[in-house]
């Protein structure tokens, strides 16, 4: 085995990879490159991009499996989403917008088939009858209370102590500040 210090965040790759802050990174010289990963002894922003894409999916699998636990069959994981991006509040579709980043060509959709399940309450503003304001009826609020404890319960499932609710706060912290950094350079250059 060939080992060097990389001081990164946690990560891991195809289960071959763990490298830790301050730690010594191991790689097995059987596998010195993944076609998929290119070198793995560098983790690269690319990579990291590509491993949260395959997170976001894999968690959207998981609520779709839930979704099929509770006989839900009319909506998917991003309705579902949606569902617990709106919460207890009542807002506008641009808050909602701003709220979970979605393409708003795609929540107009999303929100026609919760309104469709009678899973939220679409409203027109007294003001301007061209914008709507959104809140969850009583089914969207017991289905939202359903995934939400069974969120509960996978978190339970992974996280042991404290020492992973600080690495689960550090890799937020990390994540937030890469959407931050990456929205800046998307909209003003690096």
């Amino acid at each position: 085995m060939k080992e060097e210090v990389v001081p990164k965040l946690p990560v891991e790759l195809n289960g071959e990879l763990t490298v830790q802050m301050g730690q010594v990174a191991q790689t097995d010289p059987r596998h010195p490159q993944d076609a998929e990963f290119g070198d793995l002894q560098q983790v690269t922003y690319f990579e990291l991009a590509r491993l949260m894409e395959r997170a976001s999916r894999r968690f959207s699998g998981l609520i779709r499996a839930e979704l099929t636990r509770l006989r839900v069959d009319d909506i998917g994981p991003a309705q579902a989403m949606i569902l617990l991006a709106i919460g207890d509040s009542e807002l506008s579709v641009a808050e909602l917008l701003d709220r979970g980043h979605y393409v708003g060509s795609n929540v107009s959709y999303y929100l026609k088939q919760l309104g469709d399940g009678d899973y939220i309450d679409r409203v027109a503003s007294q003001r301007d009858k061209r914008s709507a304001r959104i809140k969850l009826t009583e089914k969207g609020r017991q289905l939202r209370a359903n995934l939400r404890d069974a969120a509960m319960t996978y978190e339970r499932a992974v996280k042991r102590g404290d020492q992973d609710q600080r690495m689960l706060e550090t890799v937020f912290q990390t994540l937030h500040q890469l959407e931050l950094a990456w929205g800046s350079a998307s909209r003003y250059g690096v």
